[in-house]
């Protein structure tokens, strides 16, 4: 393997060291935060695509909307942890 490649060892390491860090709780918030942002990003896009001719004003309700449901999963993952 040349030098700009990277194994799987050195992967490995850099994982543990993040784990170290981070702490694995911490991470799971992390991915989670993360995935819920890709999902409203991808729903807010094929919203778009969907209703191209309405208002705007229908959108940013929308987006409303899941912004207090991303706020209200973060807060049950607070209450739990």
């Amino acid at each position: 393997m040349g030098m700009a490649g990277i194994s799987i060892w050195q992967l490995l390491i850099i994982f543990a060291i993040i784990i170290l860090l981070f702490g694995t709780k911490k991470l799971r918030n992390i991915g989670s935060d993360l995935g819920s942002a890709v999902k409203g990003f991808k729903k807010a896009v094929n919203d778009e695509q969907d209703s191209k001719s309405d208002s705007a004003e229908p959108k940013v309700e929308q987006l409303k909307q899941a912004d207090q449901q991303q706020d209200k999963t973060k807060s049950k993952e607070k209450d739990q942890a």
